[in-house]
């Protein structure tokens, strides 16, 4: 994968970038893929449905309203996302089982660790645009993340 600071060299005008609000959790140090969304709150159902589909390669964001109360994500999750061959992982909210998911071969990243786990109320959208860390994520658009951000335009660049 191209790196994102390469990448801004080349297409800084095609690209979003992201403001630096997220720590690495998964074992994959860069990832890149389409997008694909869900937006809840504190409310780990919708995440989980989707990560039940085949991930072809694609990211998962999920905006999470940045809640640090409680973790949307843990082990069993990360680990259906890489069963189902999902790449990524991009979070607007916390985690859990950190050092499990640091094991597994996915991109994750998040805003925390937090120990709690969310409640299980099916309520959120999939499949929509969501803003957060000054980046418009739409599904079908191209994410691609390493230590230095996330950035985002709406196709493949090469």
């Amino acid at each position: 994968m191209t790196g994102t600071a390469d990448l801004y060299d080349a297409h800084g005008a095609r690209l979003q970038v992201g403001v630096p609000l997220f720590r690495d959790f998964g074992g994959a140090a860069s990832f890149s893929g389409e997008i694909a969304t869900v937006k809840v709150f504190e409310d780990n159902t919708l995440v989980r449905s989707m990560l039940e589909t085949q991930g072809d390669g694609r990211i998962l964001v999920v905006d999470g309203g940045g809640s640090l109360r409680c973790a949307l994500v843990g082990d069993q999750i990360g680990a259906l996302a890489v069963a189902n061959g999902w790449s990524g992982l991009v979070i607007n909210g916390c985690i859990r089982d950190s050092q499990q998911l640091a094991g597994l071969p996915i991109g994750i990243k998040a805003l925390a660790a937090c120990p709690a786990k969310s409640v299980k109320r099916g309520e959120g959208q999939s499949q929509i645009s969501v803003r957060f860390a000054d980046i418009v994520f739409v599904p079908g658009h191209h994410l691609w993340a390493d230590a230095d951000g996330i950035a985002v335009a709406d196709s493949l660049l090469t």
